[in-house]
């Protein structure tokens, strides 16, 4: 598909009701998560709870995905199956959801630790948040998608970390993935040129180790080449002059994960 959708500011407030109510699933796996339960758990849950407000779950049967969430432990950096596998203390646990609500689409990830972590995964984690905080920071009008990638790269080679380049961010909202696709590696001042009316997913894509991947046979799922842990964090944007407008939010998240501890 290569033409861009530019989005009326109507059709914007309803890709940020598709958003926030992703982060609001997010925000019920964030209560329940723990060692001891299944992927599979975690998927059931938010399969009933998009349902439950009207909506559907994005990924259900996108290009016959059989689940609701990506659920990627560890070395898994996305499109991990949910499945029996059962979440272990010291676990990276990387959670992208997607709805379509109104007939409006939002997407969004979080990479949630499971108890105590060590220092490396903590850095990881930090970093690849900080990478997103980053790029959003590019994402207005008149930049360009180099320059959010630029930003990302940066920030993530500078502490040791690889950037994952076989998967990018991507125009959201009237389909899942649409153009312009948005790497999160690149020069300053190359790709397409960010507009208002333009809404993207930004999502890096971290590895501990090495940048390369493994594709599984299953079709789906991606593991880090040396098998080291990855981490991912994604938001909706909408871009605008002077300062992008995000349509997803982590704070209900971390509301919740506060409360926990």
């Amino acid at each position: 598909m290569s033409k861009i959708y530019y989005k009326s500011l109507e059709e914007i407030e309803l890709i940020r009701e598709s958003s926030m109510l992703v982060s609001k699933t997010l925000a019920e796996v964030a209560k329940v998560i723990k060692a001891g339960m299944t992927t599979m758990q975690l998927d059931k849950l938010a399969y009933e709870f998009i349902s439950d407000h009207g909506a559907i779950p994005a990924f259900l049967n996108y290009n016959g995905f059989p689940n609701s969430l990506c659920i990627s432990p560890n070395e898994q950096v996305v499109h991990g199956f949910p499945s029996k596998y059962v979440i272990q203390e010291g676990d990276l646990i990387s959670v992208d959801c997607g709805v379509i609500k109104n007939d409006y689409f939002g997407d969004s990830a979080y990479t949630f630790s499971i108890g105590e972590i060590d220092a490396e995964k903590q850095k990881l984690i930090d970093v690849t948040k900080h990478c997103l905080e980053l790029g959003i920071e590019k994402a207005v009008a008149g930049m360009r998608t180099g320059d959010i990638g630029f930003a990302v790269q940066q920030y993530a080679e500078a502490n040791g970390f690889g950037v994952v380049r076989e998967l990018v961010g991507h125009g959201v909202g009237v389909k899942l993935h649409e153009k312009p696709e948005v790497p999160n590696y690149g020069k300053r001042g190359s790709g397409p040129k960010l507009e208002e009316g333009m809404v993207i997913a930004i999502e890096p894509m971290i590895n501990a180790g090495v940048a390369g991947v493994k594709f599984h046979n299953d079709g789906w799922t991606v593991t880090s080449k040396d098998n080291k842990p990855s981490a991912h964090f994604e938001h909706t944007v909408a871009i605008k002059k002077g300062k992008a407008d995000v349509l997803s939010s982590f704070s209900i998240i971390e509301e919740v994960l506060q409360q926990k501890k």
